[in-house]
Order: structure tokens, then C-alpha cells, then sequence
């Protein structure tokens, strides 16, 4: 086997990664299936280039977050005012996920770990500190502060589970070859208005019965 250079080697993992991540899940995946499907020899490897699973797993979303942070950027700037105008800029850039096979397993990947953004305790995790996707979080509280503060940032997290939720889906049934109930229009459309109408659901008070 021809030797292999560090950055080869360590792209090599990531796409493993990706692909044992998104059939196995975050937690179920053997780290020796990725090792073998990069093609490396050394079952450390993983340590080797990542320090562990964990760290493996972040340069996978730090990868994805790249590309979606460009889309993401230059819809935020074309996009209306408002809350709905963040929220279709956003899943305009998830949705660009849709568009490769690779990027339709990192969207199975992410609807895993959307709980560990850090939104409800207002710390990012490493892969979205100062980022745009982050920027645009801030933006939607700002639109959102007639909510108390512990119900908006809960209210936001779910958000971004749904929207990950439904992209991860939607992800696995173009993987498996299934046709959808609706297109891909329709569907991201949607997604925007049920997002939306979560977000800006009536506040009723703790004592409502």
C-alpha cells in the first residue's frame, strides 16, 4: 500500500467518517469501520489525526459548516427584514446539503448532535462560535423578545431541531432512493412557515390552564 501524506490521510477519515456516522449513528459507530473504510492500517488513526471520536466528529461539522456558512452568508444578505426572512435563509443553506451525496450524510449527522449547539445556555460549541449561523440565532432572538428569556432560547433550540429533524429526513430518503410526499419546493417552504408559526406561537404563562 503506497504511503499516504498527513492532510491525505486525514481527509480520508473525515469522508469515512461522514459516511460510518451517518449509517451507524454518532454514538453506534465503530471507530475500526471508519479506520478501515479510510484505507488505514493503524487502528489509531483516529487518534492520531483527531485526538478522539469527539474530536473526529467536529471536524466532520467544522467541514459542513464551512460550506453551508457561505450560503448562509449571502442569503442573510439578500434577505427581508423579519423573522421569516432569517428563517428562509436558513434553510436555504441547510438545503444546500441536499444537493450532494456528502453533504446528505452530514445532514444525517447534525440532526444527531443539534441539542449540543449551545443555544439554551448561551455557549456555541466550538464548531459555531463566530460563525454566521450563529450571528443569525442572535438575529432571531432579537425578533423574538416579547417571549421571557428562558422560552425564547428554548423555543429557538427546538427550532433548530426541527429544521435538522426534517433535513435529516428528508436526507434519508433521497439516500434511500425514496420518492417524498412532496417536493423539494414545497417542502422547504413549509419548513420555513411550521418554524416560523413555532416560534411565534402564543405565550400563555406558566399558571394557564
Amino acid at each position: 500500500m503506497p504511503r499516504t501524506s498527513g492532510p491525505e490521510t486525514r481527509e480520508k477519515l473525515i469522508r469515512a467518517g461522514e459516511e460510518v456516522f451517518a449509517a451507524q449513528g454518532v454514538h453506534g459507530a465503530q471507530l475500526r469501520d471508519i479506520v478501515r473504510l479510510a484505507g488505514q492500517s493503524n487502528p489509531s488513526a483516529v487518534q492520531y489525526h483527531f485526538g478522539s471520536r469527539a474530536g473526529l466528529l467536529d471536524a466532520v461539522m467544522a467541514e459542513r459548516q464551512t460550506r453551508t456558512e457561505k450560503v448562509l452568508a449571502a442569503g442573510l444578505a439578500q434577505a427581508p427584514d423579519g423573522l421569516r426572512g432569517l428563517l428562509h435563509a436558513l434553510v436555504a443553506a441547510e438545503a444546500s446539503e441536499l444537493r450532494t451525496e456528502r453533504g446528505l450524510r452530514c445532514l444525517r449527522v447534525s440532526a444527531q448532535l443539534s441539542h449540543e449547539s449551545g443555544v439554551r445556555t448561551r455557549t456555541p460549541h466550538p464548531t459555531l462560535d463566530g460563525t454566521v449561523y450563529w450571528e443569525l440565532i442572535g438575529r432571531v432572538e432579537d425578533c423574538l423578545t416579547a417571549l421571557p428569556e428562558p422560552l425564547r432560547l428554548e423555543r429557538i433550540d427546538l427550532a433548530l431541531t426541527l429544521v435538522g429533524a426534517a433535513m435529516s429526513d428528508r436526507a434519508g430518503q433521497y439516500l434511500a432512493g425514496v420518492t417524498p410526499l412532496t417536493g423539494e419546493p414545497l417542502f422547504l417552504a413549509d419548513l420555513v412557515e411550521t418554524t416560523t408559526a413555532l416560534l411565534r406561537a402564543p405565550h400563555r404563562g406558566e399558571n394557564h390552564e
